[in-house]
């Protein structure tokens, strides 16, 4: 057993909290038949829930996610920046 003290700052557990999230709603995206990209990339652009699915409480859970913070994950995950 470690007996360190493990640190963890609430942005890792933020941007954990998002990944989750992305990866839930694609999956419930292509799990209802749509093109998880192109709703995705709709939701982004315009903001409209509508885009996301309610399948799997997919619509209530990115809509608790800033859009802002969606593409700098996004971006940070496609740069491979931590």
């Amino acid at each position: 057993m470690n007996k360190n003290t493990m640190v963890f700052k609430a942005d890792d557990q933020y941007e954990t909290k998002i990944r989750d999230v992305i990866k839930t709603v694609f999956d419930a995206l292509e799990e209802k038949g749509y093109d998880p990209i192109a709703q995705l990339s709709g939701y982004i652009l315009s903001g409209d829930p509508s885009y996301i699915t309610n399948n799997n409480n997919a619509r209530s859970m990115i809509k608790h996610i800033d859009r802002d913070d969606l593409v700098e994950e996004l971006l940070k995950y496609y740069l491979n920046i931590e």
